[in-house]
């Protein structure tokens, strides 16, 4: 294996922004904002202890209209009304010295009945779904937009757009929920159309700021997203500029039972797709130890680790893995 000169502790700059390492917070929803999706102290102080030594900390999702949201206290992003506690939350990254990040998000054919008040929507009809008209895909790529600017006004360094994990980007992405037959379903090229609508319409509101897209690159079914196809889409996703390909599962979620006890297991995919593509690529997956995150960024199978359920144990993970690797090194 040839090792590249850069490992986990290394600065990254993308665009304007120095990562001061390749360490990163995936999104991961907390439940700690308000019943209505605000800011709250408690998730403020929640995401400051953890990016004290981050590289980039990526703020969980949240929802950019009223039928995206999956749980009754997801972080929303639908309203101006909301922007004064996005300022709090940027401020408070930013103080101890990383770059603010939030993924943003519609829960589709997966939101809450319950919680939304009203029958979900996806890329097909479904039971207890309801097929999106194709008015309806433009007015939601400008939900997104329209979200994704209230991040920049906030402050926010850059947005993450949520295509994985079933959410709805990945729905329409996907051959196991996207049966459409107009030019937004069927062929993969159909398939990618309304996921990169959305990444034009984001682009154009934060003109220059970071743009990221978490990939389902895989359903780990054998008619779902294949790999093949995952890449195809990463290339395009980097031709309509986004500035960093996250990539993690599909259908199967972040968290695939059959994978649990392997170590990095979505690096395979992220790795494949570092290959294909010039941007930056975040790999995830059970990524645990200091030592295994280094060796994955110096062996150039990632150009980030992104460390989750152990960061979210242990908020000083990233000062931890920092003493190690440079004792090791």
């Amino acid at each position: 294996m040839v090792f590249t000169l850069a490992g986990l502790l290394d600065p990254l700059v993308v665009k304007d922004t120095t990562l001061r390492n390749r360490i990163v917070m995936p999104p991961m929803q907390s439940g700690r904002a308000s019943f209505e999706g605000e800011v709250t102290g408690k998730l403020i102080n929640f995401y400051v202890r953890r990016s004290a030594a981050l590289g980039l900390p990526i703020v969980e999702h949240a929802y950019v209209s009223a039928l995206g949201k999956i749980g009754p206290k997801q972080l929303g992003i639908y309203s101006d009304k909301l922007i004064s506690g996005f300022e709090k939350l940027a401020e408070g990254i930013h103080s101890v010295g990383a770059p603010a990040v939030v993924q943003i998000s519609h829960a589709g054919a997966v939101a809450n009945k319950k919680v939304i008040g009203a029958i979900p929507v996806g890329p097909c009809g479904r039971d207890k779904t309801r097929m999106l008209e194709k008015s309806e895909l433009y007015e939601l790529a400008e939900d997104y937009a329209l979200a994704a600017d209230r991040a920049v006004k906030a402050g926010f360094d850059g947005v993450e757009l949520h295509g994985a994990h079933g959410y709805l980007l990945n729905q329409f992405f996907t051959p196991l929920l996207n049966k459409r037959k107009d030019e937004f379903g069927g062929s993969l090229e159909n398939r990618m159309r309304f996921p990169l609508l959305v990444v034009d319409k984001v682009r154009r509101r934060i003109g220059d700021r970071l743009l990221l897209y978490r990939l389902g690159a895989d359903d780990l079914a054998p008619m779902g997203t294949q790999l093949d196809e995952a890449v195809v889409f990463a290339q395009r996703l980097e031709q309509t500029s986004v500035d960093i390909v996250d990539v993690s599962g599909g259908m199967c979620g972040s968290e695939p039972k059959q994978l649990q006890r392997i170590n990095g297991y979505f690096i395979p995919q992220a790795s494949a797709i570092k290959e294909t593509v010039k941007v930056p690529v975040i790999g995830v997956g059970r990524i645990k130890e200091a030592e295994f995150a280094d060796k994955l960024v110096r062996e150039g199978r990632v150009d980030l680790a992104a460390v989750g359920r152990a960061l979210w144990h242990d908020n000083l993970w990233p000062q931890k893995a920092i003493q190690i690797l440079q004792r090791t090194q």
